[in-house]
């Protein structure tokens, strides 16, 4: 395997790492937050659903592949996830 190829996987999986532990906490806090006050929660849930998209084009970019893709999904699950109890 080429050092290339195992420097973007560790670079990817730190990206992951970084970019997805904020989205998970701000998707798991939201419903919490919109309890108190509505507009509150709803901001936290719409950057769950921005830092998740950020995160997931940044790893695409990181393997050179293309940012239309169907893993742009996996970017907003929490978001979605967390919309259940926010609304």
């Amino acid at each position: 395997m080429k050092i290339e190829t195992v420097q973007r996987w560790v670079f990817a999986v730190i990206l992951i790492h970084i970019g997805g532990s904020p989205t998970l906490a701000l998707a798991a806090y939201s419903p919490h937050m919109e309890q108190i006050k509505h507009s509150s929660g709803v901001g936290l849930w719409i950057m769950s659903g921005v830092v998740g998209l950020a995160t997931t084009a940044g790893v695409l970019l990181v393997h050179q592949r293309s940012l239309l893709s169907p893993w742009l999904i996996l970017g907003i699950l929490p978001m979605t996830v967390s919309a259940f109890y926010v609304f």
